[in-house]
């Protein structure tokens, strides 16, 4: 006999949307909390958004930042920003830190002049350091990139508010739309308040967020359309319990299996990594919550059509018509 392992029984009958009010009142008020985090914190902009050069450094002795900042200091080279990296993954004897310096006014990028200057100060202070990575962006560059991703995100929400209002209806195109709002704007402040990088990586992060949230509210949007037809006498808040019961077990497995995978890279993957995964994983969690939480909860409220074999619209199953579908 074969084994199967379940990690949620077959027939569940949870109520989601019990506390409806106060789940969607958390949403709301960790939603505008992000902005107040946003507009007070700001985000930490990597070298991608900010425009200058990071130098990456590795040495077999332990980083003293105030040395290395006493080392740079002579060279007159503005806001230089120095952090020592902390990895689970690095040797004993492995001892990394990253030296950020803002493009100058008026130049592009920070020279390769400058960059040897500043390699030449540390060795000074540590003979033993290396330089396994430069990277630089100039401000033009890096303005034009702020703007592309924007448009980017802005795009993607957008294609996806039309496909599902063309495979559904409105009030669900309106529900998946405010989920991913949502999902979006809690991870960037959550980037905010506990200042991590934001750069490309990060937007990358974002746009896999959306793509995952919109497959699982989809999937869920397909069995309560299935259902509506199906259950033409039952309340809307019903037949929508009935159709996230009925695709919970493929939820939990989805983003269980997905969350192992993301939490060994989170753990081991290195800090060149850490933050592109963080957002995956905080984004797997937080917009499996709104799938349900958020997305349902609108469409609840708006109401939807009963039955789409018919053409009449004049009864959209909202809460708020007092009618049932014959």
């Amino acid at each position: 006999m074969a084994f199967r392992l379940k990690l949620v029984p077959q027939d569940t009958r949870i109520d989601f949307f019990r506390w409806q009010f106060v789940t969607f009142g958390i949403s709301s008020a960790m939603a505008i909390l992000s902005v107040v985090v946003l507009v007070i914190y700001g985000l930490n902009f990597g070298i991608d958004f900010r425009g200058g050069t990071t130098i990456r450094t590795e040495s077999t002795q332990p980083v003293d930042v105030g040395v290395y900042r006493q080392a740079l200091s002579p060279l007159g080279l503005g806001e230089v920003a120095i952090t020592q990296v902390y990895d689970p993954g690095f040797r004993a004897d492995q001892h990394v830190a990253q030296v950020r310096i803002s493009a100058q006014e008026g130049a592009e990028s920070v020279t390769p002049e400058t960059v040897a200057a500043v390699e030449a100060a540390l060795k000074t202070v540590d003979p033993a350091v290396s330089f396994p990575s430069v990277e630089s962006v100039g401000p033009k560059v890096s303005g034009e990139l702020i703007q592309t991703a924007i448009y980017a995100v802005l795009a993607s929400l957008i294609a996806i508010s039309i496909y599902i209002w063309l495979r559904f209806e409105w009030q669900f195109a309106a529900g998946a739309i405010v989920s991913l709002l949502h999902d979006v704007l809690i991870t960037m402040g959550v980037f905010a308040l506990f200042q991590i990088r934001f750069d490309l990586t990060t937007i990358a992060a974002l746009l896999t967020i959306v793509g995952y949230s919109i497959n699982d509210t989809v999937v869920v949007f397909d069995r309560l359309r299935e259902n509506l037809m199906k259950f033409k006498k039952r309340a809307l808040r019903e037949v929508m319990n009935l159709s996230v019961n009925e695709t919970l077990s493929r939820t939990v497995m989805t983003s269980g299996t997905t969350l192992v995978a993301l939490i060994a890279l989170l753990v081991l993957g290195g800090d060149v990594i850490r933050g592109f995964v963080f957002a995956i994983t905080f984004g797997i969690v937080i917009g499996t919550y709104s799938s349900i939480y958020v997305a349902k909860n609108v469409v609840l409220w708006l109401g939807v059509k009963r039955d789409w074999s018919k053409k009449d619209r004049s009864d959209d199953g909202s809460p708020f018509s007092g009618a049932e579908a014959p």
